[in-house]
């Protein structure tokens, strides 16, 4: 099941996706299906289909979910940790080393306040000339940190504010609109294996690409559930939070984002999360 989010008599509601079109669930956001959900003891694809309008009209997704809490991981591929040791000049592979080693890199990235849904603008730091896309698969998160779906999402990056110094990464990696997720919420049931699915991403600067890349979740090198197994740890995340799994996807100096690009992420099954650029 797609489920997401769509604009309706002035209110953002959740809703039912089937191709173009949407099936309204009124008076509910996603986060309050999950919270009723965990409530009422009913799965959530059963929920949603109870209380979905019979009626399907054309629609357009919007952010999928407003998150109680966005975290995210770093160095989950080994392409990841290779690029920030030798390019942002940690010393002593200390990237790697978080590859390798049993505890994850876990950062919050923030709240629904710094996220854009599908044909929004990601921010770029006025302070920076490195920005980079980081396309990523994203979770979310029930109760103790019950894997609900997936969706795509752009963890954007100053790379050269980390680069500067390692502790600069929460100004890197967090300011307005450096969160984007979308387009829709695949149901876990409907994602027979979440290490198989193929991840593409572009930037366009008009009718130029400036960048192509590509990667297969099969080369993320933690599994999920370790991933929230830390998360959780002492660390009581709520219901209807999100966390990003890394990025095996480097785009390059060469490639820094500029005012106007447009970057999209796709995996086939989840759908196209495409945005815009802009100063903030």
């Amino acid at each position: 099941m797609q489920i997401g989010q769509i604009r309706k008599d002035g209110a953002t509601v959740a809703a039912i996706f089937e191709g173009d079109s949407a099936r309204a669930i009124p008076t509910h956001t996603v986060v309050d299906l999950i919270r009723r959900s965990e409530a009422e003891g009913i799965p959530l694809t059963e929920l949603a289909t109870q209380l979905a309008s019979r009626q399907s009209q054309p629609a357009v997704p919007i952010l999928p979910i407003h998150p109680i809490e966005v975290w995210a991981c770093g160095c989950t591929y080994e392409v990841s940790a290779e690029f920030r040791d030798t390019e942002l000049g940690a010393a002593e592979g200390m990237y790697a080393y978080v590859n390798r080693a049993d505890r994850p890199e876990i950062f919050f990235k923030g709240t629904a306040r710094v996220c854009v849904g599908p044909n929004q603008a990601v921010g770029l730091r006025s302070d920076s000339k490195f920005t980079a896309p980081e396309p990523e698969l994203a979770v979310i998160l029930g109760s103790k940190g019950r894997v609900l779906g997936y969706t795509l999402a752009n963890d954007v990056s100053a790379w050269d504010i980390e680069r500067e110094n390692a502790l600069y990464l929460p100004q890197s990696k967090v300011y307005n609109c450096c969160c984007s997720l979308g387009p829709v919420i695949v149901t876990a049931d409907s994602i027979a294996d979440p290490y198989s699915l193929e991840m593409t991403c572009t930037i366009m600067r008009g009718k130029e690409q400036r960048f192509s890349g590509s990667v297969s979740t099969a080369r993320l090198s933690r599994k999920i559930e370790n991933l929230t197994d830390y998360l959780l740890r002492s660390n009581s995340v709520p219901a209807g939070s999100v966390m990003l799994t890394g990025t095996g996807i480097i785009v390059t100096a060469e490639a820094a984002l500029e005012a106007g690009d447009v970057v999209e992420i796709t995996v086939p099954e989840i759908g196209t999360l495409s945005n815009g650029t802009i100063v903030v």
